[in-house]
């Protein structure tokens, strides 16, 4: 077993890390920006070292100064977290060559299923059911407009190389094909430096379903209960929730399946988490594979009791994983929200500032709270606005939401404006609480409605005021 590692990420993805490496009795290292300073992660960690400046790409993001703290404290092995150079494989592959273990898959990995197309590719040939669309990189608009004519309009062009919602363009008709596509592959060669395109049916009223699998090197590999991540603003998922009760046993153990199976297509090995498209006669449609611990790991250890980032650290240290897929049977429901420094009523605009007051409603059962936070903390602009996760977890789906309401209305933080009301509205949402939204339904119907019971609150504030 490792001895000492570094964690190569901050915030809250980092304290949780160093939290199971200290219950391990394996030393931590922390990395830390000059604005990360007082950080929590960083004052949890057993040593921590100085990477740059504030900005990511000086830090967070440097490679050689993240490999040389790791050589300069001695640490055998780096845990990347999950955003910065968690799905980098330039990382994985200097890891490898000067000696330390990444705590994830190979570079090889990461770098096939981190190109969406050739992921996609991969699956195909592995009969994997995917999205209909392009069985190769587009060469052109009028090669993008005959291929949309066979699957049928809506279509979606995507960068190969993409990610976080960036290089994706809707097309609705023919028209619009040559602009959207010149428009996604700039955008796809700014943020990725490659602008390879595919495309792929709109799937209307569908579900985005993710299915975490674990594989160790003695070819032993098994599936989680699924989690439903449909509700969604610019890509990005807001709440998330394991299972998804619309699901029955027998649908759960086959998309379960598919999910090893796509994994042993890709000769996985760590934790990773295949999203899936589900229509509504659930059917499921590859989408990518994550390379990484997901942000929602948490709603999985509850209902499971599974520590993922204990096995992560089992599996790259050459052991074998700790249970079977017998050993996985779930418990209950648990729904996780996100809290971020932001503000919904002025169009979810960033918040930055110090945390004046706080408070977390800790020391009740069914609860998870996994943040870097403390009173006094400055939440700088540098960074992902995210703050915490919450999570609660009930016999039912019902009582898990009840719990959600509560410790959301008892969690306080003042300073900076949260998400915290946005929450709220959602889980008191008739179509929330049935489950039967899709992933269009935030963005298209609930938000629309949202904006609009705002502007009525507002006024009649300024008429009974007036």
């Amino acid at each position: 077993m490792f001895k000492k590692v570094l964690v190569a990420n901050r915030g809250e993805a980092a304290v949780r890390i160093i939290r199971t490496l200290k219950e391990m009795n394996i030393k931590a290292v922390a990395i830390y920006s000059t604005a990360d300073r007082e950080s929590l992660h960083v004052q949890l960690a057993d040593e921590a070292v100085c990477v740059g400046g504030p900005r990511p790409k000086d830090s967070y993001l440097n490679i050689r100064n993240i490999i040389a703290a790791a050589a300069g404290t001695g640490a055998e092995a780096i845990h990347p977290g999950y955003g910065f150079l968690s799905e980098s494989a330039e990382f994985a592959q200097m890891c490898a060559d000067c000696g330390i273990k990444f705590i994830g898959p190979s570079a090889k990995t990461i770098d096939q299923m981190g190109n969406k197309e050739h992921a996609r590719q991969l699956m195909i040939k592995h009969q994997v059911p995917v999205t209909p669309g392009s069985r190769s990189m587009l060469k052109d608009a009028a090669q993008a407009c005959r291929i949309a004519d066979q699957v049928g309009y809506p279509v979606l062009l995507k960068a190969a190389a993409g990610g976080g919602g960036k290089g994706i363009r809707l097309v609705q008709e023919p028209s619009q094909m040559a602009e959207a596509l010149q428009v996604a592959k700039n955008e796809a060669k700014m943020d990725f430096g490659c602008d390879d395109m595919y495309l792929e049916k709109v799937l209307t009223g569908v579900k985005h379903i993710e299915v975490q699998v674990i594989c160790d090197d003695f070819g032993h590999c098994v599936y989680f209960p699924e989690r439903d991540c449909s509700l969604q603003r610019n890509k990005q998922k807001v709440i998330e929730e394991s299972p998804c009760e619309l699901l029955t046993d027998e649908e759960r153990e086959k998309l379960g399946q598919i999910a090893i199976k796509a994994a042993k297509a890709a000769d996985y090995r760590n934790t990773g988490t295949i999203e899936f498209l589900m229509d509504q006669e659930h059917k499921f449609y590859f989408m990518e594979m994550n390379t990484r611990l997901q942000v929602e790991h948490t709603v999985t250890e509850m209902v499971t009791g599974v520590d993922l980032v204990k096995a992560q650290i089992l599996v790259a240290a050459g052991e074998e994983l700790p249970f079977a897929q017998a050993d996985l049977a779930f418990r209950g429901h648990a729904i996780e929200c996100r809290i971020n420094a932001e503000n919904p009523a002025k169009g979810f605009m960033p918040s930055t500032g110090k945390i004046d007051y706080l408070f977390l409603p800790v020391g009740n059962p069914g609860m998870r709270l996994d943040s870097a936070l403390y009173q006094g903390m400055v939440v700088s602009p540098f960074y992902d606005s995210m703050l915490a996760k919450i999570v609660a977890i009930g016999a039912s789906r019902q009582e898990a939401i009840a719990r959600m309401e509560r410790l959301l209305k008892e969690l306080v933080i003042r300073g900076i404006a949260t998400n915290q009301s946005f929450h709220l509205a959602i889980l008191a949402d008739p179509v929330f609480k049935k489950e039967t939204f899709d992933n269009t339904y935030l963005e298209k119907e609930f938000l629309p409605n949202w904006k609009k019971g705002l502007q009525k609150a507002a006024d009649k504030e300024e008429a009974e005021s007036a």
